[in-house]
């Protein structure tokens, strides 16, 4: 097939699994790796080798690379807290327990002999965010355990690509082709060209970034040839240290004070979603298909072994008292394996097949095999075992309010009535002290400070709404905290700006989120209407009190602002939406007029003869 027509085709299938994955929610690894394996060894319509040739593995390299690096940036130190002791020893102790469990476990399933197995061992005990990072999504644990299983499933990825270099040295020791000692150099010449390299690559581009020597829409392609710099350099002076310096490199860069990461973040998500996607279909159009169908039952017996020995060993090795029971029992349950494993195997195999073992044929189909049945195992069951546990993060209930005017307030007020959390932000005493004063949580400070960066805790809130009569800081607000929350969760007020003819004064169409209410209920006729008497009320609705009773008895005026459902699920009417249809059971927060004088009288009680 035309290499042109090939890479178009894997961007779209891609895509459409990371679309099917997030409808079904489920990791998005198990459609790619199910449609590689479909058009390439069923159909044939895929065949990497020949269309990539000499550029597949590089390529695949510089994926990774990319991939990792992106995975380190969302590595803030100070969110690990006093998870650190565990996160060290899982990544230490733990990977050696799991390794050389893996080892004899494939030994005696597989019957590889000791070298192969030992070797195998290290390919797989990588589990890797390309897998957690879903898998975590969807059971929603506790920040505890996803802290945990983050960090560990990011730093596991360069540490068990050492393991791999290091044991794989020692093969071609025992064939004579170096000694020990060498093997032992070539590892420590790893790691020290990796941190050298990492934390050299990672200071110098924050301190570019932070003097602004770079422009914003510059920092996303320099930041990738910054990568792509350090991986090449580090593989230079120490083959197979890359993945080590990218990664340092990223936990470097996240943690460094006041540099701008906004811009490189959101390219770089796009883009690791891309390469992910490419990777496990190039790779899983690779299998051989009678070879894989060899290797499921010993892949079932390597996932017992990995759930029920070599991951809860790792966690008891790594024992904490920040974690409780619960807690590490979820921990050791999660354990599937990731891109590294996958991309790592095919090269291993291959020099293996040189030196003569014929057992590396079933190298590679082993690793994906394992890679399927540990992404379905913990796909299906962490979130059930969450809950059962009492680990998993309830339903996002907290909700980020910019601004403490009147209004905001009684939002606030009533939302807190119907079981929610909101929080209110303003740099205003005088309106935070009218909020602290009805009883609601508040922040005094700008949305956007450093302060607010560093002492919001955002952990169980899922909504923005900004309320500021100042739409300016609405704006700065929504762009500020999209990424934390998802464009579809980020709502303001609207403002005079979107009716401007003028386009230099009208507000790009990127900037504008979802307008709340309707187009016209701007801070400025929200605030009046509330000064003219207008009340925010809460009604329930009934089979007797309907949606057409409700419209009846306020037709004096009212603006419907909130709908929460008998299941307790919240709904935050904006601008768009031209008819609601609440039914029965549920509940409408409304700005409602005051009572016409003639209605007034009508339901006053007759006076005392």
């Amino acid at each position: 097939m035309d290499t042109l027509v090939v890479l178009a085709g894997l961007i779209i299938i891609g895509a459409a699994c990371q679309w099917l994955a997030w409808r079904l929610k489920l990791p998005a690894i198990l459609f790619l790796l199910g449609s590689g394996i479909l058009f390439g060894p069923v159909l044939g319509w895929v065949h990497p080798d020949q269309t990539f040739a000499s550029l597949l593995f590089p390529g695949i390299s510089l994926a990774v690379a990319v991939i990792l690096f992106e995975g380190a940036l969302n590595l803030r130190l100070s969110e690990l807290g006093g998870l650190a002791p565990v996160v060290r020893r899982m990544v230490s102790l733990g990977t050696l327990s799991s390794w050389l469990i893996l080892a004899l476990a494939t030994h005696w399933l597989m019957g590889f002999v000791w070298s192969v197995s030992i070797l195998f061992g290290a390919v797989v005990v990588v589990s890797g965010p390309t897998v957690i990072g879903p898998i975590l999504r969807a059971a929603r644990p506790n920040p505890k355990v996803s802290n945990v299983l983050l960090w560990e499933s990011i730093l596991i990825d360069p540490i068990g690509a050492l393991l791999a270099v290091l044991v794989f040295e020692a093969v071609l020791a025992h064939h004579g082709a170096s000694g020990l000692r060498s093997a032992l150099w070539i590892f420590c010449k790893i790691v020290a060209a990796g941190i050298l390299l990492g934390s050299l690559g990672g200071q110098t581009l924050g301190w570019l970034l932070k003097a602004r020597w770079i422009p914003d829409y510059l920092q996303s392609v320099v930041t990738l040839g910054s990568v792509f710099l350090i991986f090449v350099l580090a593989n230079e002076l120490a083959p197979e240290s890359g993945l080590l310096a990218v990664t340092l490199m990223g936990i470097w860069l996240a943690n460094l004070r006041d540099v701008p990461l906004e811009n490189i973040l959101n390219f770089k998500e796009s883009l690791s979603l891309l390469l992910i996607s490419i990777l496990f279909l190039l790779l899983s159009a690779r299998l051989d298909l009678p070879a894989l169908e060899h290797v499921i039952l010993p892949a079932l017996g390597l996932l017992l072994v990995i759930q029920f020995l070599a991951q809860p060993i790792k966690v008891l090795l790594a024992y904490d008292r920040e974690l409780n029971w619960r807690e590490r029992l979820l921990t050791a349950w999660i354990a599937p394996r990731g891109i590294v494993a996958a991309a790592g195997a095919p090269v291993y195999a291959q020099q293996l097949h040189n030196l003569g073992y014929t057992q590396a044929d079933y190298f590679v189909p082993l690793t994906f095999a394992l890679i399927i049945v540990t992404v379905l195992l913990a796909s299906f069951t962490a979130r059930p075992l969450a809950r059962i546990l009492g680990v998993s993060e309830r339903e996002p209930h907290g909700i980020l309010i910019v601004g403490a005017n009147h209004f905001a307030i009684a939002i606030a007020q009533r939302l807190r009535d119907w079981g929610f959390r909101p929080l209110l932000i303003d740099d205003e005493f005088r309106q935070i002290q009218n909020a602290r004063m009805a009883g609601l949580d508040t922040f005094l400070g700008s949305p956007v400070s450093e302060a607010a960066d560093r002492k919001l805790d955002l952990i169980g809130y899922g909504y923005l709404l900004a309320l500021s009569a100042d739409p300016a800081r609405n704006l700065i607000a929504t762009l500020r905290y999209e990424p934390e929350f998802g464009h579809r969760y980020v709502f303001s007020l609207p403002d005079d700006s979107t009716k401007q003819t003028n386009p230099r004064r009208r507000i790009a169409q990127r900037h504008q989120r979802q307008h709340l209410f309707r187009e016209n209920s701007t801070a400025q006729w929200l605030l009046e209407k509330m000064e003219q008497g207008w009340q925010i009320k809460s009604t329930i609705l009934t089979d007797k009190f309907t949606w057409m009773d409700y419209q009846r008895q306020f037709d004096q005026g009212f603006l419907p602002l909130f709908l929460l459902d008998s299941k307790g699920k919240l709904q935050i009417i904006t601008s768009k939406q031209s008819e609601l249809h609440p039914n029965p059971g549920d509940q409408i927060l409304a700005l409602v007029a005051p009572p016409s004088k003639e209605k007034t009288e009508q339901s006053s009680p007759p006076s005392a003869a």
